[in-house]
């Protein structure tokens, strides 16, 4: 530090970039500069930043020689209020112990009235009684006496104990007001001559993320994609409208290409055992040099800069490519407090083209599904999130979309067009017993009919299935198929290709038999 003393200067959040996991934050300020070396402390920063990540960049008359991070202890609240508020609790005390005292002494007189009492009375004589009575009357007075005054001390020690409260909560709130430690940025500098400059300090946190969802609304053959992303942080400090950016990059520790070491096997040898003394001393040596701090890397003394130049303009491109991540600039900057909360801001809207088809599987249930087939005809990869789907602006429900690169192609269900109509029935089952020497043979025939009752005409993809032997005990074959399917896939599933106009229907029939060897149980089977 030189012995210099370093001046706070003000350099507010400039810009942040969010990662998947961690944020980027810049702060920047403007300081008038002397000649020669001279420090300049920017704070507060978040207790929690990561240290190794602090960079300094600037303009103007001066170079960067070195940045340090300091921690300043905060003050202690007012000793002398302190002080009096804690002698004020003493004699709140001090009295509220008086009033006990006093309770005793006043607890122990009225028993000392009583036996006094009840000894005169026995004393005296009939003759006497006029005697008794004024004595009673002078008992009575005292007690009387006694008891108010235990009350106008019930009285004291309330509003004794009011004040003590309240002298409490003062105390407590004093001490509360203590303000927490801050953590400093001192940045060395040395200037060939007066003049200002301009510093920006970044420095990453982690507490902070974004993520992706979607709305999908299918307009025709038209799909516009909304993309949203939702911002997050608990870094320690709160973000104002500043120069926001959302990256895909996952920043790590330490990057390495992989590499593959050979793969060796050999006999099994085993080793006598090492001293354990020995292996203690090595263990201990490695934990007395991983132990030893490393001290931040200073940044490497910069080159003079340039004359303080005039303000960059900003950029608004939408997007940053980089070779294996994007930056997004949202299109209006948003405040994101460090309170935990999601604040949603759009990144952009894209439209698509989309290829309408219906899909069936009337064997699992008969209904028809709007199946839209999108290819991400932008050059954004989109990152995986949670996609809301919309058809003609009604909701028809959600799915996760997985990252989705440009020119992929992507089928997305739209939901049941109750339009489409789907029945499957089945048309025939015989079965015949084993003799002496044959097998046992089992035949089945289905017939699915599809009707389209819209108003435009359709193209629907059916789904169903033979059943595939894993036993060379047990054949399959088709015996019928009409009309013929467009694919047989090798674990037999059939699929047609219907054209449907308007108003229109088809109908589709196949059938399968299974032989088994006698004495042979068909697990699996249904119809």
């Amino acid at each position: 530090m030189h012995g210099m003393s370093a001046v706070e200067i003000a350099a507010p959040i400039t810009a942040v970039t969010v990662f998947p996991d961690r944020a980027r934050v810049t702060r920047s300020g403007v300081t008038a500069l002397s000649s020669g070396e001279q420090q300049v402390a920017i704070g507060p920063l978040p207790l929690g930043l990561l240290r190794d990540s602090i960079r300094v960049t600037g303009r103007g008359p001066a170079t960067v020689l070195g940045v340090d991070l300091i921690t300043r202890r905060a003050a202690e609240p007012d000793d002398e209020l302190v002080t009096a508020l804690e002698a004020e609790l003493r004699e709140i005390d001090a009295q509220v112990a008086g009033l006990a005292d006093a309770d005793q002494v006043a607890t122990a007189r009225v028993a000392f009235l009583e036996r006094l009492a009840m000894r005169t009375a026995s004393a005296l004589s009939t003759a006497e009684m006029e005697r008794v009575g004024a004595f009673a009357d002078g008992l009575d007075a005292q007690h009387t006496e006694v008891l108010k005054a235990r009350r106008e001390r019930e009285r004291l020690r309330d509003d004794l104990l009011k004040r003590r409260a309240a002298a409490e909560r003062r105390l407590a709130d004093l001490r509360g007001r203590r303000q927490p430690d801050r953590l400093l940025a001192v940045v060395t500098l040395t200037a060939d001559e007066e003049g200002e400059v301009d510093l920006d300090l970044s420095y990453v946190v982690t507490g902070a993320s974004w993520t992706s969802s979607f709305d999908l609304r299918l307009t025709g053959e038209r799909l516009a994609l909304s993309w949203y992303a939702l911002v997050t942080q608990q870094t320690g400090e709160d973000w104002p409208e500043a120069d926001l950016r959302l990256s895909t990059a996952r920043p790590a520790g330490a990057l390495s290409v992989p590499e593959l070491d050979p793969w060796y096997v050999d006999v099994h040898r085993p080793l006598p055992p090492a001293p354990g003394f020995a292996l203690a001393a090595e263990v201990s040596d490695m934990a007395v040099g991983a132990a030893i701090p490393r001290s931040p890397a200073a940044a490497p003394p910069a080159q003079t800069m340039a004359k303080r130049a005039a303000p960059m303009r900003d950029s608004f491109a939408a997007v940053e490519q980089g070779p294996v991540a994007a930056t997004y600039r949202p299109q209006r900057p948003i405040a994101v407090p460090a309170d935990g909360t999601g604040h949603r801001t759009v990144i952009g809207t894209f439209e698509m083209q989309a290829r309408l088809d219906y899909v069936t599987a009337p064997v699992k249930a008969e209904e028809a599904v709007l199946r839209a087939t999108v290819v991400n005809s932008t050059t954004h990869t989109l990152p995986p999130g949670r996609a809301s789907l919309f058809h003609d602006g009604d909701f028809v429900g959600a799915t996760s979309l997985e990252p989705w690169a440009p020119e992929e192609e992507r089928e997305l269900a739209l939901g049941v067009d109750d339009r489409v109509r789907v029945e499957r029935e089945l048309t025939k089952r015989s079965a015949s017993k084993a003799t002496l020497g044959s097998t046992r043979r089992t035949e089945t025939e289905y017939e699915i009919r599809v009707a389209n009752h819209g108003d435009h005409p359709i193209t629907v993809t059916v789904l169903d299935q033979l059943p595939v032997t894993r036993d060379g005990a047990i054949t399959v074959k088709e015996t019928i198929a009409e009309p013929a399917p467009a694919e047989r896939s090798d674990l037999g599933v059939l699929t047609w290709k219907l054209a449907l106009a308007p108003q229109g229907a088809a109908k589709i029939r196949f059938g399968v038999r299974v032989e088994a060897a006698k004495g042979v149980e068909i697990a699996g089977w249904r119809d």
